[in-house]
């Protein structure tokens, strides 16, 4: 089973929302590979001491949601992710630039967000 995603786009949105800073969105295959991505990014942030404030979508695996907090990442069904088009709606939002080659990306631990510190962040985004 490949746990590669593909179609990796991350976007800059802390100045235009604010739920998060950065949103990452990345398409699989299959059902079975979007939830193979699912785990792997899961695994590999909790052993950085990082765990989800809430994760949506796991019944049907078509698409993913995993907050994060700062970090709201997008894993989508190939199909699912072009009817949506997210890319479109966060079209405005500065891309950052990954390398092609996803051996030179070195992991750097996401820092820890406070909960009451999301907590505040949604509640502001509520009264908008």
């Amino acid at each position: 089973m490949d746990k590669k995603a593909s179609d990796l786009v991350v976007f800059e949105v802390g100045g235009l929302t604010t739920v998060a800073d950065y949103f990452i969105l990345c398409s699989g295959e299959s059902q079975r590979q979007v939830r193979a991505i699912r785990d792997h990014i899961e695994d590999t942030l909790s052993k950085q001491g990082c765990h989800p404030f809430s994760t949506e979508g796991e019944e049907t695996c078509r698409w993913i949601l995993m907050d994060y907090s700062d970090l709201i990442i997008h894993i989508f069904k190939d199909e699912v992710r072009s009817f949506y088009a997210l890319e479109r709606m966060w079209g405005d939002a500065p891309r950052l630039d990954l390398p092609l080659d996803a051996a030179a990306i070195q992991p750097v631990p996401p820092q820890p967000v406070s909960r009451a510190k999301a907590v505040i962040r949604r509640r502001k985004a509520a009264r908008k």
